[in-house]
């Protein structure tokens, strides 16, 4: 071995254990999880729109890029039944937000993937050290020790035992806050669902959602996108499903004649434009028009009509949004333009036909955007549903005699949805109410979308 100081004479330095360059090199898919988890957190980014930047700065492609995106994705949808099994392995459950998203993603690798147990031990003792620093390593390879103890099955039958207590059962074991529990079951019944079903629309919030293509219509053929791989869903005339692979080597995505669009979208779109607006029938409005997929779909029904779409936003960063979502739309575009729906710059009675898809909880868009359900709570709806009653007033306004609304949401939340149009109903003897539904994802494969079509009268 030699004498260190010979060693140091000789102009060779002695080895130095806590060197950053000795410590174990942390997996870079575990890093990038690490990253959404902290972006999410932190600057309550949303999942789905970072993690294509994560991956791209850790250089994330094929199988590395699906781990790193199913650890996170998981991780954030069941953060509260395994913050529920961490804090049965603590004796103090006051832990630095930090070290609990490094216990998080250890306890999906442990109970949620197929990673072996002294694997995901020992990455997540890397990573603490790594992100967090020393202190915190012999806590997380204990908690995770006595979390890998015990299966799945094991761990729910202890931290949610299924009593008389049914929606405080479903909420650990489903991993949903009790009030979203509460608002949901609350809408199965008011929508004319049997209560009895709240378990699997819980369990289909926490299925990762196929991605859905839109075949926009005059801009490319369904028969287009099946020849790249895509499959009809058989329910909107527009809507495919995306087996995997490469998005950007299909042409009509990149040209922008197809989009990803959920298929509850699609069908809210679908609804304005299937509604009979008698006389002229050239304006269109979508009010609430960001991120853009509803105008871009509209804009393509209405230029077959002769028709053009205003696109309204509120926000400048997502007008621009909308803007390049509707690049392709040309003749069905009459513009973008960025100002408050609650104040329109134009007079009453400019437009035939008007989409509401308004701010909402988003509750019906869990399986998209799990952090939505950590991140809300329910102070936010009884605030949204005053914007809700405006919106869909000043797109009542809007209208000409005769013309018809879309007001619609991403929440069965009965007072986001038949609550608002109810109200605004009730205080107008101008308006009526012409069709109303409302989809599921554990029935319809798509998000919880609610539409109610009404008319304004003479």
């Amino acid at each position: 071995m030699g004498d260190p100081a010979r060693r140091r004479r000789s102009g060779r330095p002695a080895p130095q254990r806590n060197r950053p360059a000795d410590r174990p090199r942390v997996d870079p898919s575990r890093l990038a999880a690490w990253d959404v988890l902290r972006a999410v957190r932190v600057e309550d980014a949303y999942a789905n729109l970072v993690l294509p930047q994560v991956l791209e700065k850790h250089g994330l492609t094929g199988r590395d890029a699906a781990f790193a995106t199913e650890l996170a994705s998981g991780t954030i949808r069941w953060q509260g039944l395994y913050d529920a099994i961490i804090d049965a392995c603590l004796t103090r459950p006051r832990l630095e937000a930090k070290v609990r998203d490094v216990l998080r993603l250890g306890v999906h690798q442990v109970l949620a993937m197929r990673v072996p147990d002294h694997a995901a031990i020992g990455t997540s003792v890397d990573l603490a050290r790594d992100r967090v620093g020393t202190g915190p390593t012999g806590l997380v390879n204990a908690v995770l020790r006595k979390v890998s103890s015990r299966t799945r099955e094991e761990w729910l039958a202890d931290v949610a035992p299924d009593g008389k207590d049914r929606h405080g059962h479903l909420a650990v074991a489903t991993s949903h806050p009790r009030w979203v529990v509460d608002l949901l079951g609350e809408a199965l019944v008011g929508h004319g669902r049997p209560g009895s079903e709240l378990a699997d629309l819980l369990a289909a919030d926490n299925v990762s959602p196929q991605v859905t293509l839109v075949a926009r219509p005059g801009f490319v053929e369904v028969e287009e996108l099946v020849e790249a791989g895509a499959e009809p869903t058989g329910r909107s005339p527009y809507a495919l499903t995306w087996g995997g692979g490469d998005l950007s080597t299909v042409p009509a995505l990149v040209q922008g004649r197809a989009g990803v669009q959920d298929e509850g979208s699609q069908r809210v779109a679908l609804a304005l434009d299937a509604a009979v607006v008698g006389g002229r029938d050239e304006r269109w409005l979508d009010l609430c028009a960001g991120p853009g997929g509803k105008s871009a779909l509209l804009a393509a029904l209405a230029a077959g009509r002769g028709a053009k779409v205003l696109a309204n936003e509120r926000q400048h960063h997502r007008s621009r949004l909308v803007a390049r979502g509707v690049r392709a739309a040309g003749a069905g575009m009459a513009g973008v333009v960025t100002g408050d729906g609650t104040r329109p710059a134009w007079r009453p009675g400019t437009f035939d036909r008007a989409l509401v898809d308004a701010p909402c909880s988003g509750l019906g868009a869990l399986r998209r955007r799990p952090e939505s359900r950590w991140r809300r709570t329910a102070t936010d709806v009884d605030d949204l549903v005053v914007l809700q009653r405006d919106l869909l007033t000043t797109a009542l306004d809007a209208v000409r005699p005769g013309g018809v609304v879309v007001y619609a949401t991403c929440s069965p939340v009965l007072a986001e949805t038949s609550g608002v149009v109810d109200a605004v109903l009730a205080g107008r003897d101008d308006v009526v109410e012409e069709d109303r539904f409302q989809l599921w994802p554990h029935l319809d494969g798509c998000d919880a979308m609610f539409a109610a079509t009404l008319r304004r009268m003479p």
